[in-house]
């Protein structure tokens, strides 16, 4: 294959990449729409379009000789005709494997053909097999009905299910050339197909002109700089004029006595140099003042097109919500049915229209939010229908707009709310709060705890959840675009969470401040206003400078003590009035107080890159319009880096002295020689000091005569298992408050259940075993 050839398909596979993803999406959602279905017309349709889009698939895979992706399609294609000519009825088995044909699908279709293990191969031809067998069963023929495994590992047959409420009958059959894909709704002549990224490269460039149009404001400033010099200039020169004429008609009379022939001759040249420059002055005072209203033309006429290029640009960067919206059926139903659990999923509002880029940020933080709903959220089947709700949890996103060019975006569900009590104990349990502080809070308060790394209310660390990271890293990537987020709860009815984002990025604005010798960047849409106080305006409560501000009391902290750089002045206020800005980050308020406030102005920021992706504080920067490159501040870091600042500036107590921590000891209970060694290597390179086990009775003689910080343990051993350990260690008085890690095999939801109630604090399954995750989950439990 020639270079030309091998271009073409990359490009060609590539188109394919994004048809498939479209496609397949279109399938997941279709399916689960399928186990939904309200009547036999809803499923006759659904069937129909899952049956046409595994076609179109099919095809596109065959012209490309994508063989396994054309064989499942083929396969499918081949299950959704026997449902259309009701030879089979539709079921769980049968639905659980669809999905996973349709997940196989998914990864089929991003990587690369050649580069598939042998294992991966195997997978697809036994779903191929299993998928085929199902086709080819007749309802109501009286053959045995296969076992098709579910995504849960359970196991049934199709004709477990009750027969299909009405599906459509062979010679129903819809003739595809009168329904040729009528989404199109406008001529070829008037639409043209452009990819995203191309989109945004010219959305770049043209913000790339707002440093452009900086250097011409910088440029406008120095014109009107000189033009007011010079008419200073004028006013003098004004009052020296008549002078000038009078000395001119003293040194033309030469009939008096006067200085000599000589003199007067230099005086006259010098007058009439001064004169000259007062003619040429009064010219370049014109032209200045020329130059300055043309400048000011030119910079009115470039922002305005560059601002209609952006906006044009941006709108056709705008997408709706239910581009990703999509996504979430299937992933409520796959969470929901991993975990035991029954969830209905619900959108509102969807076709509400936002920028791509955002679009794409909050994507994972609303897949974080789900998740959420359905593991911390919505209770089991059983548990709801003795509370009197439904078997099956609802949860909803509704997206509706907002004043000012934004958009909310509420994920509610109706399950158990938020644990008060057990968040405030997590809370404390991570040092996150003292207890003065605790007893002291509101309920609204604990609740903003939820948002705060490291506070979880899951009993127990998995690989889905419990590590307090979820809502922080939602908080955060919300922030950084500008927006809000806030929560509803109410034990035994529900929670709902709010995001309220701006539906374009708009031009960021920014304060210019200074602090000692260093320039910074404030990012206008945190900053809620800017004020000078005195120091008779500054009170001082528990040791910490605070000030009054619009009725609320706000911690005060210099900059320049956030940031750890040195004070320019030797006092909070060495001026009558000193400059200060309010930051607002989510529902915290903060004073900063500055030693100058240059104004606001258009700001292009400017990513770190790699080498410095994430500095505390800074989130880019920005190039000035004289050039001067300035740091843009993280307003969220900002104020972490503020309250820890009042905390180091606070008394330390007397009495109070650092003590040197000592080497943690844990102690692994593994069966598997080979896992043994692993683990102990593992924990031992991160700087643990490791003992090690054979079994759980091993395990409990050893606990019972040397003192040990923390447990991990297989649950599938000998002579005594880790759950029936784990629950002798809680039995025993002096053990019971050990952290135990169960890392195992078993990771159904029923498995993870035992865990919970043998008091095991993380389960970790091996199939997703990474040293990384099992280090941050015993860090935390330390």
């Amino acid at each position: 294959m020639d270079t030309k050839d091998e271009a073409l398909l990359k490009r060609l596979l590539a188109t394919f990449k994004d048809e498939a993803a479209e496609r397949l999406l279109r399938i997941s959602s279709g399916l689960v729409d399928l186990e939904n279905a309200s009547s036999p017309e809803a499923a006759r349709q659904t069937i129909e379009v899952i049956f046409r889009e595994a076609h179109s698939l099919k095809g596109a895979a065959g012209a490309l000789n994508l063989e396994e992706i054309e064989s499942v399609c083929q396969s499918i294609e081949s299950l959704f005709a026997a449902l259309k000519r009701r030879e089979l009825a539709p079921s769980p088995p049968i639905f659980d494997l669809l999905h996973r044909a349709t997940d196989a699908l998914a990864r089929l279709s991003t990587s690369p053909e050649g580069e598939r293990k042998a294992a991966e191969r195997a997978l697809v031809r036994e779903l191929l097999r299993e998928l085929e067998q199902t086709a080819s069963l007749k309802q109501g023929s009286g053959e045995a009905q296969p076992e098709t495994r579910s995504a849960g590992g359970t196991t049934g047959g199709a004709s477990a299910a009750p027969a299909p409420a009405e599906l459509p009958h062979s010679e129903e059959r819809v003739d595809r050339k009168a329904n040729v894909d009528r989404r199109v709704s406008a001529p070829a002549s008037e639409t043209l197909r452009i990819s995203a990224a191309r989109l945004s490269s010219i959305l770049f460039q043209a913000e790339e002109m707002i440093s452009e149009k900086l250097s011409l404001r910088q440029r406008l400033s120095d014109a009107a700089e000189l033009k007011l010099s010079l008419s200073a200039r004028s006013k003098k020169r004004a009052a020296i004029v008549p002078s000038l004429k009078k000395t001119r008609l003293a040194l033309d009379q030469r009939d008096h006595a006067g200085p000599s022939e000589e003199l007067r001759t230099h005086l006259l040249k010098l007058v009439e140099f001064v004169e000259g420059s007062d003619r040429i002055i009064g010219n370049l005072e014109q032209r200045i003042a020329a130059l300055h209203k043309r400048t000011e033309a030119d910079l009115r006429s470039f922002s305005s097109k560059l601002d209609g290029l952006m906006a044009e640009t941006k709108k056709a960067l705008m997408l709706p919500l239910s581009s990703l919206i999509e996504i979430f059926p299937k992933l409520v139903r796959d969470l929901a049915h991993d975990q035991g659990k029954r969830a209905e999923f619900t959108a509102d509002g969807a076709d509400l229209e936002i920028d791509r880029r955002i679009l794409e940020e909050i994507k994972d933080p609303l897949i974080h939010l789900v998740r959420n709903c359905i593991d911390h959220g919505i209770e089991k089947a059983e548990e709801r229908v003795r509370l009197g709700k439904p078997a099956a949890g609802a949860i909803s996103i509704r997206i509706a707009p907002k004043e000012g060019d934004r958009v909310e975006i509420v994920v509610a569900d109706d399950g158990r709310g938020i644990d008060i009590g057990r968040l405030k104990a997590s809370a404390l349990k991570a040092n996150i709060i003292s207890q003065v502080q605790g007893e002291g809070m509101s309920d609204a308060d604990v609740v903003k705890l939820a948002f705060v790394s490291g506070v979880s209310t899951s009993p127990i660390i998995t690989d889905i959840s419990g590590r307090g990271l979820g809502l922080a890293i939602v908080s955060e990537k919300v922030q950084a675009l500008g927006g809000r987020i806030s929560v509803d709860t109410t034990a035994g009815r529900g929670t709902a969470i709010r995001v309220i984002l701006p539906v374009t990025l708009a031009t960021y604005r920014g304060i210019l401040v200074r602090a000692g010798e260093h320039w910074f960047v404030v990012p206008s849409a945190s900053a809620d206003r800017v004020l000078r106080l005195g120091a008779d305006q500054i009170r001082t409560v528990e040791n910490r400078e605070t000030i009054q501000v619009g009725g609320q009391t706000l911690p005060l902290v210099g900059l320049g003590d956030a940031l750890g750089i040195a004070r320019s002045l030797p006092k909070p206020l060495a001026q009558p009035k000193a400059p200060i800005f309010v930051l607002n980050a989510g529902d915290t308020r903060i004073a900063f107080l500055v030693d100058e406030i240059a104004g606001e102005q258009e700001v292009l920021l400017k990513p770190l890159g790699n080498q410095l992706s994430r500095v505390k504080c800074i989130s880019g920067a920005m190039v000035t319009g004289t050039g001067k490159v300035v740091p843009v501040l993280n307003p969220g870091d900002l104020i972490k880096a503020a309250l820890k600042a009042q905390i180091r500036s606070r008394p330390v107590a007397e009495g109070v002295a650092e003590i040197e921590e000592r080497k943690k000891t844990l102690l692994v209970i593994e069966d598997s020689i080979t896992a043994r060694t692993l683990l102990k290597n593992i924990l031992e390179g991160a700087g643990y000091e490791v003992r090690t086990a054979v079994d759980g009775v091993d395990g409990y003689s050893m606990l019972k005569t040397e003192p040990f910080d923390l447990v991990v343990s297989d649950v599938d051993m000998p002579r005594m298992n880790g759950l029936d350990l784990t629950a002798r260690i809680r039995a025993d008085k002096n053990m019971a408050e050990l952290p135990v890690v169960l890392v195992t095999a078993l990771n159904s939801p029923a498995d993870r259940e035992r865990g919970i109630d043998a008091g095991a604090n993380a389960y970790i399954v091996k199939s997703s075993f990474d040293q990384s995750n099992l280090l941050e989950v015993i860090r935390r439990l330390l």
